[in-house]
């Protein structure tokens, strides 16, 4: 099979959707696989590099016409749209909840678009999510620290503190993997943190292994509100996959957070769960609201592209090599946890909250492309 790698467009996204080293797999298996010219040089994999190990250089042009596979990390950009066609593969994160007008335009590509993000195990596990929720996670504590520095505008607090002066208070909303290394870093930074949760199970586990150094609480819309106005930095890190975001943070809640406090909405990919959340860029990361500053970056992991391109490669190209090897329909057949990852098939849409996200036709995986049994 043809598989295509082309190279980010969204601004100040610096990852690839393929490493070197995953490319030399795909070719060792006979593939072929074309890279755009320059698609790896924002995660420091020289043209060259590609080359070396059988790749094929080309235009964009090139690669999304040849392509029958195409792999991305962000979602098409409107003048990519008009690239997609009938009968391609495209595997990339999508959050189609968030965006209707991407979802029309998948639609009427005639594309089958595979999202990262819904990649589900029967466990529950998102295997292809995971990695980026590790790393935004982390990167949403650096940046509520950094954040609370005077001169970028912050209430000039060191979030650790230091001998004799209280360390910051850090609350997170969602103790799942976002929340999880959110808190092990705002711990390593020496802050006082408190997850809210609402899975009496996942505070029990978060509990132990995080050796009872935070506080656990169950979330609810009071408990929220209350620990907000205490919070020096508030990350929302909750999750329904391939879902609309819940508004948990109010407008009100907002203006009664310190002045000078740091907001990071992680779940902003999914709509942002404050409701004075809007995507911002690495360039232009943050803005303020009564006082607040909200860090609503949509493409986190892009900042340190090195470390987020190797790990999305780890994770996606046993995948990738499925739908190489078989084909769409087989591998879905083989795999239930890639079926619930095609978001749009043959003009319709197979995920069914992304359906109900914007009052379209749902139409099960199993109705537009019959599923052999496992």
């Amino acid at each position: 099979m043809k598989v295509g790698v082309v190279k980010e467009i969204k601004a100040d996204e610096y990852r690839v959707a393929l490493t070197p080293a995953g490319a030399r797999e795909l070719v060792q298996r006979g593939h072929d696989v074309l890279v755009e010219t320059g698609a790896g040089g924002g995660s420091a994999f020289a043209d060259e590099a590609y080359s070396a190990v059988g790749g094929t250089l080309g235009s964009a042009a090139d690669v999304w016409e040849d392509a029958e596979l195409l792999l991305k990390v962000k979602e098409p950009l409107p003048p990519e749209y008009p690239l997609l066609r009938e009968g391609q593969v495209l595997f990339t994160y999508l959050h189609l909840a968030a965006n209707e007008e991407l979802t029309r335009a998948l639609a009427e590509s005639g594309a089958a678009c595979v999202a990262y993000e819904t990649v589900e195990t029967d466990n529950h596990a998102l295997p292809l999510l995971a990695p980026m929720s590790e790393i935004a996670g982390r990167l949403a504590a650096q940046a509520g620290a950094y954040f609370l520095e005077k001169p970028l505008g912050g209430r000039g607090l060191l979030l650790g503190g230091v001998p004799g002066v209280a360390p910051g208070r850090v609350l997170v909303i969602g103790g799942g993997a976002v929340g999880y290394n959110a808190a092990v870093i705002a711990l390593g930074l020496g802050a006082n943190v408190t997850i809210l949760e609402r899975s009496a199970d996942r505070m029990r586990y978060l509990d132990e292994i995080l050796s009872g150094r935070v506080s656990l609480v169950m979330s609810s819309t009071l408990q929220i509100e209350e620990s907000a106005v205490e919070a020096d930095v508030v990350i929302g890190a909750v999750l329904i996959p391939g879902a609309v975001a819940p508004k948990l943070i109010t407008r009100e809640m907002v203006g009664a957070m310190k002045d000078g406090s740091v907001l990071c909405d992680v779940a902003i990919d999914q709509g942002g769960c404050a409701e004075t959340s809007h995507p911002t860029t690495h360039s232009d990361p943050t803005y303020v609201v009564d006082g607040v500053t909200h860090y609503c970056v949509a493409n986190m992991p892009g900042a340190v592209p090195i470390t987020s391109t190797k790990a999305l490669t780890n994770v996606t190209l046993p995948y990738v090599e499925a739908m190489a090897e078989l084909g769409l329909a087989e591998a879905v057949a083989h795999d239930r946890a890639l079926a619930r990852g095609v978001n749009v098939l043959d003009g319709k849409v197979t995920y069914e909250a992304v359906a109900e996200a914007h009052g379209l036709d749902f139409h099960p995986l199993e109705d537009v492309l019959p599923l052999s049994p496992v």
